[in-house]
């Protein structure tokens, strides 16, 4: 099938960034340090290194199938109805991955600023949104990527910045954690790996690619960048506020920004400014998920357009949004199906990968 070429090296980059960049920001410094107390640090940069190679997979497949999409390649290598359990294993992901996102959205929302808004409104705004917004084409979907995301990186870095003037390094030692415990460690490192599988959203980007041989260098900066922050955002947090009272957070990211000054007291409190950005940051997650639930749920079924989906499955995707009784419930399915989505963002594309090799399928 033939795609538009007209997605550049950069945009892909920023597609990347944009997508990763999103609702898991404000707890993730929680989840690296229930894992390891001081030795956050380290599970957070072996869940960047287990997301790179998941990326890396996925890359090296759409390099190998430049003019094909995910769906397209897999029936190639698997058979029809191999590769179809595993797209409607992706599909079903995705939709349940978007759907946790917009009721985290709500969460925060409901609880740091519209305190006396139902949770459902906000919730269904923001699926309306990325429904209304998914009904555009590949085109489009760059430019929307590539627009929000110096508004998205540029203030999350300051915010940062700043912060660190406040970190100790004595709060982040010992670097491997007090007490090791192996099984927790291995357990962070998977849940915050999750926090990147948006990334996926890469498989329907390298076939509109003008030259799909530079995915890899794309892929490569996207991660950087992300993961860069990502980490940035752990150390911060840690060195701040020290592992202890980090585990009493639930949203460390958020109170960092609160205890966050610029220079001169020209804001005394960063956490509005950080907010706003955080929006438009969990727009553009939940938009390419969205999309790219439709997109190759579309692929699937062989439509020409995947416009029709898009209020489809809104019904579906609100519902599953809805069903965590509270914060805590919502957390724990957060954190389940992250980690189960291993297995699709990071094992099926190394199924797919190693008997592409062995059968010798190519483009």
């Amino acid at each position: 099938m033939e795609y538009p070429r007209q997605i550049t090296a950069i945009q892909a980059a920023a597609i990347l960034i944009s997508s990763i960049i999103g609702v898991g920001v404000l707890p993730l410094p929680l989840f690296a340090v229930r894992a390891a107390d001081t030795g956050a640090t380290l599970v957070t940069v072996l869940a960047i290194l287990l997301a790179s190679f998941g990326l890396w997979l996925i890359t090296r497949l759409g390099m190998r199938f430049p003019t094909l999409s995910f769906v397209e390649y897999s029936e190639l290598i698997l058979g029809k109805w191999l590769a179809m359990i595993g797209t409607v294993l992706v599909v079903l992901f995705f939709g349940i991955l978007t759907s946790l996102a917009a009721r985290e959205f709500g969460e925060v929302v409901i609880t740091a600023v519209l305190k006396k808004t139902p949770l459902e409104i906000t919730v269904i705004v923001m699926l309306l949104l990325a429904t209304l917004s998914s009904r555009s084409d590949i085109t489009t979907f760059t430019y929307i990527h590539h627009f929000y995301l110096p508004i998205i990186v540029f203030p999350a870095i300051l915010i940062v910045a700043l912060s660190l003037k406040n970190a100790q390094l004595v709060s982040m030692l010992p670097i491997w954690g007090n007490n090791p415990n192996p099984h927790s460690m291995v357990q962070g490192i998977l849940i915050v790996a999750a926090l990147f599988q948006a990334s996926f959203v890469y498989t329907m980007v390298i076939p509109a690619m003008r030259n799909p041989k530079r995915a890899m260098i794309s892929s490569f900066w996207g991660m950087i960048i992300a993961g860069g922050l990502y980490l940035s955002i752990v150390i911060a947090s840690v060195g701040v506020f020290g592992s202890e009272e980090t585990s009493n957070l639930l949203w460390p990211t958020l109170e960092l920004a609160k205890t966050t000054t610029l220079p001169g007291n020209i804001l005394e409190r960063l956490d509005a400014a950080f907010l706003a950005v955080w929006v438009t940051a969990v727009f553009t997650t939940l938009f390419s998920t969205y999309y790219f639930t439709i997109h190759t749920f579309s692929k699937m079924i062989r439509l020409r357009d995947h416009k029709v989906l898009s209020l489809f499955i809104l019904p579906f995707l609100f519902a599953a949004a809805m069903y965590p009784e509270n914060i805590l419930h919502m957390y724990e399915i957060i954190s389940l199906v992250g980690r189960m989505g291993l297995l699709v963002t990071v094992a099926y594309p190394l199924l797919l990968l190693i008997v592409a090799s062995i059968r010798r399928k190519k483009g």
